[in-house]
């Protein structure tokens, strides 16, 4: 039998998501939506170009809940996006409303599930659905770290001239202006990029990494990102589905390590079939534990507002 992923939001993220798992046969997917029509068209669409892909995977667009049932993994895209004259509080208080509805509805039906969260804010979204829940924090997964690493690797890949493959990086925290990168632990070929390149150009490709999401925003006017975090979303997928092992930063809810308790903030996860197996604890200086813990006070300011 066939693997089931539900993607929750048939946006740019949600459709592109489902585009992915299904051009990579990683799944079956189902593509769910509040808006009638939407779903429903853009998986008819998704499944006529599985002849030409040569991939045996099924897409159906519903509204019905019903038509999630038994998914192994229920990635959730949905929420609104910050408009015009509202504040942060407005948007965490709808988005958690919304997180609320959608995690009540995905468990109902799919009380095995694990959870992967790429609505925004992505941390206190995913703490949200965590309580929510009721599942044990091994199946409630953030997708941040993937995105911000990836970001960083393309950077770091092109200010050298050499192959993405070659490249790994670590970015930790949480998704947002406080992530903190780590050039100590980003490396080419297996040396660190300290041996590289100067602190000058390492800091201005950090800083490109932490405004890398604004970036893109500011070239499109209206919308956001989404070929990238919807990428993050399908490799997270593919380690859950096919128990890889992969050690990928996710963002995980914390008892303790990295000195951190009862957030979710970024950090290096093993993720295999029982969604997170292991959270890497890895040595920090006391400079990057500082900028950790600068990044989990501002995510601890984003829960206190939503009271989870």
């Amino acid at each position: 039998m066939r693997k089931k992923v539900t993607v929750v939001g048939s946006g740019n993220v949600g459709a592109t998501a489902a585009h992915w798992l299904a051009s990579k046969e990683h799944a079956d997917v189902v593509l769910i939506d509040i808006i009638e029509g939407v779903p429903q068209g853009k998986g008819l669409d998704l499944l006529q170009a599985m002849p030409i892909e040569k991939r045996d995977a099924y897409v159906l667009g519903t509204n019905d809940y019903a038509d999630t049932a038994n998914s192994d993994i229920v990635v959730i895209t949905a929420g609104i996006p910050r408009k015009p004259g509202m504040s942060r509080d407005d948007l965490l208080n709808t988005n958690y409303k919304i997180m609320s509805d959608v995690v009540g509805k995905a468990v109902q039906y799919s009380p095995n599930c694990i959870l992967i969260i790429v609505s925004n804010p992505l941390d206190a979204m995913a703490q949200a659905a965590y309580k929510q829940s009721g599942f044990s924090r091994n199946r409630v997964i953030g997708m941040a770290g993937i995105l911000d690493s990836a970001r960083f690797r393309a950077f770091i890949a092109r200010e050298l001239d050499v192959s993405v493959e070659n490249v790994t990086a670590f970015v930790l925290g949480g998704h947002g202006d406080t992530m903190v990168p780590l050039p100590r632990y980003s490396t080419v070929a297996g040396i660190p990029i300290t041996e590289l390149m100067d602190k000058e150009t390492i800091d201005r490709l950090v800083q490109r990494t932490r405004d890398g999401g604004a970036e893109i925003v500011k070239h499109l006017k209206t919308g956001s990102a989404y070929y990238a975090p919807s990428a993050a979303v399908a490799e997270m997928v593919e380690s859950i589905l096919k128990d890889k092992k992969k050690i990928v930063p996710c963002a995980a809810y914390l008892e303790g390590e990295y000195g951190i308790n009862g957030l979710f903030i970024g950090v290096p996860c093993k993720l295999g079939s029982n969604g997170i197996e292991k959270i890497i604890e890895i040595k920090l200086t006391p400079e990057e534990q500082a900028a950790l813990q600068k990044s989990a006070d501002s995510v601890k300011e984003l829960v206190s507002v939503i009271g989870v």
